[in-house]
C-alpha cells in the first residue's frame, strides 16, 4: 500500500475528533472522504499531511512510518479549497514554487511549468497574473502547482467548493481523466457526493472520528452501511420494520424486500425510484405534499395519513399535483435492508 494509516486518533480538548481510524490506499488509487461537519475528514487530511498532530496512531508513506515527519519532507502535494496562490507571483511563479523549494534547475523548473500548464488547459498561461484569472483557471493553477514535484500522493481538500455547480460537474470529469493519465494516488475530502463519486475509485463515508463504510461509488451507493449512511447520501425513506420472508412490516404497511434479505427487526431503505405511483385507490393512500423539479426527474414528497413521509421519482410529464390523492406500490428491487 502507499499510504497506510493505523490508529489515527487526534482529541480537541479531550474530545477525539479522529477515533483509531484505519485506511488504506493503493497506488494510483483515487479516494475520497465524505462525511457532515465535524466527522473528522479534514482532520484525517491534515494528519495525513503532517498539518495536525496524532495523539496516537501511525501514518506510513511506501512502508515507511511518517509520523513527526513535517509536511515538507513528507513527499506529498496537498490542494486546498482556496487555492492559496502567492498573489505576487505570476502563474508561472506560482507553479514553480515547489520546484525552487526542491531547488531543480532553472530550465528543468520553465519545461515542467510549460508541461503541466498544457496538462491543465492553460497553455500560454505563465505570465498572467494570478489576480486576473477566473475561479476555475485559479484551480487549475493550483492543481499545477501541487503536481510539480510529481508527489506519490496529491490530497484535496474541498477542490472544487468554491466554483460553481457546471464549472465543478466539467472540471470533475477533466480531473478523473487526468489522475488516470498521471497514474497520481489522490486522497480527497469533500462534501459533495456527486462530486465524490464521480471522481473515486474508493468512497469513505466518516462519522463522529471513525469510519462509517468504505467501498466503490456503486456499493455504497446500492448498500449503504446503516441508516446514518443512506440519510447522508440523501435517502429520506428509511423506517424501522421488521421483515419476515419476501416482506416487511412498516409503517407504511407490507413492503416486498429482495429474495435474500436477512430477516428479523431491521432498517429499512426504499430507494425513491422504488415508489410507484399508481390509482389513488389502489396501495398505500397518500396526498402530495411538495414537488420539486430536479433536471432529471420530478422529486414528489407525499404524506400518507400518520405514517412517515415518503419522496417517490417521477418523470416530469407522470409527476401530479401538490394536494393531490394518489396510490403507492413498492418496488421490492428498490428497496434495501441495511444492516
Amino acid at each position: 500500500m502507499l499510504l497506510s494509516v493505523a490508529g489515527a486518533t487526534v482529541r480537541f480538548g479531550g474530545r477525539p475528533v479522529l477515533d483509531g481510524v484505519d485506511l488504506e490506499i493503493a497506488e494510483h488509487e483515487t479516494v475520497c472522504v465524505l462525511g457532515p461537519s465535524g466527522s473528522g475528514k479534514s482532520t484525517l487530511l491534515r494528519a495525513v499531511a503532517g498539518l495536525q498532530p496524532l495523539d496516537a496512531g501511525r501514518v506510513l508513506l511506501d512502508g515507511q512510518d511518517r509520523t513527526g515527519v513535517p509536511p515538507h519532507r513528507r513527499g506529498v502535494g496537498l490542494m486546498f479549497q482556496d487555492h492559496q496562490l502567492f498573489p505576487q507571483r505570476d502563474v508561472a511563479g506560482n507553479v514553480a514554487f515547489g520546484l525552487r523549494m526542491h531547488q531543480v534547475p532553472r530550465a528543468q523548473r520553465d519545461d515542467r511549468v510549460r508541461e503541466l500548464l498544457e496538462l491543465v488547459g492553460l497553455p500560454g498561461a505563465a505570465g498572467r497574473a494570478v489576480a486576473g484569472l477566473s475561479g476555475g483557471e485559479q484551480q487549475r493553477v493550483a492543481l499545477a502547482r501541487a503536481l510539480a514535484p510529481r508527489p506519490r500522493l496529491l490530497m484535496l481538500d474541498e477542490p472544487l467548493g468554491q466554483l460553481d455547480r457546471s464549472l465543478r460537474e466539467r472540471l470533475v470529469v477533466e480531473l478523473r481523466e487526468l489522475f488516470g493519465r498521471l497514474g497520481t494516488t489522490v486522497l480527497a475530502v469533500t462534501h459533495d457526493q456527486g462530486e465524490a463519486f464521480a471522481l473515486a475509485d474508493r468512497v469513505v463515508v466518516m462519522r463522529d472520528g471513525r469510519i462509517a463504510q468504505s467501498g466503490t461509488p456503486l456499493d455504497v451507493w446500492q448498500h449503504p452501511a446503516d441508516a446514518f449512511v443512506a440519510r447522508f447520501l440523501g435517502f429520506d425513506n428509511v423506517v424501522e420494520a421488521t421483515v419476515a420472508g419476501p416482506v416487511a412490516d412498516t409503517p407504511w404497511g407490507k413492503v416486498p424486500v429482495p429474495e435474500d434479505a436477512p430477516q428479523g427487526a431491521r432498517t429499512l431503505l426504499v430507494r425513491p425510484a422504488g415508489v410507484r405511483l399508481v390509482a389513488a385507490d389502489e396501495g398505500l393512500r397518500c396526498t402530495v405534499a411538495a414537488r420539486t423539479f430536479r433536471g432529471t426527474h420530478v422529486a414528489v414528497r407525499l404524506r400518507p395519513g400518520d405514517a412517515p413521509p415518503l419522496e417517490a421519482a417521477c418523470a416530469l410529464r407522470e409527476a401530479p399535483e401538490t394536494g393531490d390523492v394518489v396510490g403507492v406500490e413498492f418496488d421490492a428491487a428498490e428497496v434495501v435492508v441495511l444492516g
